[in-house]
């Protein structure tokens, strides 16, 4: 049995069957079996969660019974053999069929026949499916050819109409790039750019079509192409941390400044403390929260090693009043619980599960955290909302909703950065402030 096939294997029945986060399964399984083909293992399942409404509508057309009636372990091994047969060119259709068979064998037993008779049937199929007409139903078109919940098709298409929709679309299901935010407090970008090429690492500059966006980047961030790049001294010694431009570009329109006091309300993992610690050259006070106190203790282990020792951890509800943070700061961080559907190229499983209602009842829980936060305020301080998703109700809606009740904040930035524009994760921020 391919040890490679049968990690992947695991880790999409643990999200079929557990409703298990792509990236936490991923990494669990990798620890387990250690795969010698890491790259095989993230390709086909990352490449069935992307394509996984799509695959699932061409493998209904050739199995009789419904697929939500089929065992998981059938389902899932099903979607990994059609997803080798029609995208992975390296992969010859007989292979991806035999090692499906294989897999089957030990955890289906009895049903080995079954999936190789639908697999050879999808091998010689799948080119005569057609998919559903774009004109006379455009949502199911969307949601099928780029396997988004239809719900997300409808909601994208009244906001952004047909093209836009398909080009987000499309955007998100492209793998990303992986950028590295420089520690400025450590090192700058030329020398660690230098060491990094010394190990052979190809490392480019930024480039979003934005000249303002590029500039602002030029000196704290670059992408990086190389495997093993978290295993090196580089990492280890803390001279660079793995964030999207997004949120940088966020913290870079909050200008936090040195000797500010800063309140991180919903911190974890830690990457905007930590790049407002570094815009603040380590002088002042940044206190992260996070209600959970095992996130808290690994942002207290990272900003111990790249040197932030302003930042102070407490473990704190974002939607209940807290007395002590009344009126005490000069800057706010609200990145607050989302949809994610601006990081679905991250965590594709988002885009298969969000409805309108859950993003309903998170831009309701948006705006109450947003209104207690800017209590935390000096007069005269500023704030910064962000998600990182693409739905005006959760943005806009929020936005307008907190000023509607607040009328002692204006706007000073409102951004929305779009994958397919910026090359960037979806990711929305307003910068507040109080007077």
């Amino acid at each position: 049995m391919d040890k490679n096939r049968k990690a992947a294997y695991e880790v999409l029945f643990d999200i079929e069957t557990k409703g298990a986060y792509s990236n936490i399964a991923l990494n669990r399984t990798m620890e387990k079996l250690h795969p010698d083909n890491e790259a095989l293992v993230r390709n086909i399942v990352y490449g069935v969660l992307e394509n996984l409404i799509y695959i699932d509508y061409k493998l209904q057309k050739l199995v009789s019974t419904k697929l939500r009636k089929l065992r998981p372990q059938v389902l899932v091994l099903l979607r990994m053999g059609a997803y080798q047969i029609e995208f992975m060119e390296s992969v010859p259709a007989y292979a991806a069929i035999n090692e499906s068979v294989v897999i089957a064998k030990k955890v289906c037993r009895g049903l080995d026949g079954f999936v190789n008779g639908v697999l050879r049937n999808y091998d010689r199929k799948w080119q005569e499916i057609i998919l559903p007409d774009a004109q006379k139903d455009p949502a199911h078109y969307l949601s099928v050819k780029y396997s988004y919940k239809k719900d997300i098709a409808e909601m994208w298409l009244e906001m952004y109409g047909f093209k836009r929709t398909e080009s987000i679309m499309k955007a998100g299901n492209n793998p990303p790039p992986l950028t590295i935010r420089v520690n400025r407090l450590k090192t700058t970008a030329g020398e660690l750019r230098s060491r990094l090429e010394k190990l052979g690492y190809d490392v480019w500059d930024i480039k979003t079509g934005d000249e303002e966006q590029d500039h602002i980047l030029a000196d704290m961030a670059f992408n990086v192409t190389g495997q093993g790049l978290l295993a090196t001294d580089c990492f280890k010694e803390g001279l660079f941390s793995v964030q999207d431009i997004s949120s940088m570009l966020a913290i870079s329109a909050l200008k936090p400044q040195p000797g500010d006091v800063l309140i991180d309300i919903c911190g974890a993992p830690g990457g905007k403390s930590l790049c407002a610690a570094e815009m603040m050259e380590n002088k002042g006070r940044i206190i992260t929260c996070d209600i959970h106190e095992h996130k808290l203790q690994l942002i207290s282990k990272t900003a111990e090693k790249l040197g932030a020792d302003i930042i102070e951890v407490k473990q704190n509800d974002g939607m209940a009043v807290r007395d002590e943070f009344v009126g005490i700061a000069d800057r706010v961080i609200v990145d607050a619980p989302c949809s994610g559907l601006g990081v679905v190229r991250r965590k594709p499983e988002i885009k298969l599960h969000m409805d309108a209602k859950g993003i309903s009842d998170l831009a309701e829980i948006q705006l109450k955290i947003l209104e207690i936060s800017a209590q935390y305020l000096k007069e005269n301080g500023v704030l910064i909302y962000s998600t990182c998703t693409i739905s005006k109700h959760e943005n806009k809606g929020v936005l307008e909703a907190f000023l509607k009740k607040n009328k002692n904040f204006f706007v000073k930035v409102e951004k929305q950065l779009f994958p397919d524009i910026d090359n960037a994760d979806g990711f929305y921020f307003t910068v507040l402030q109080r007077f």
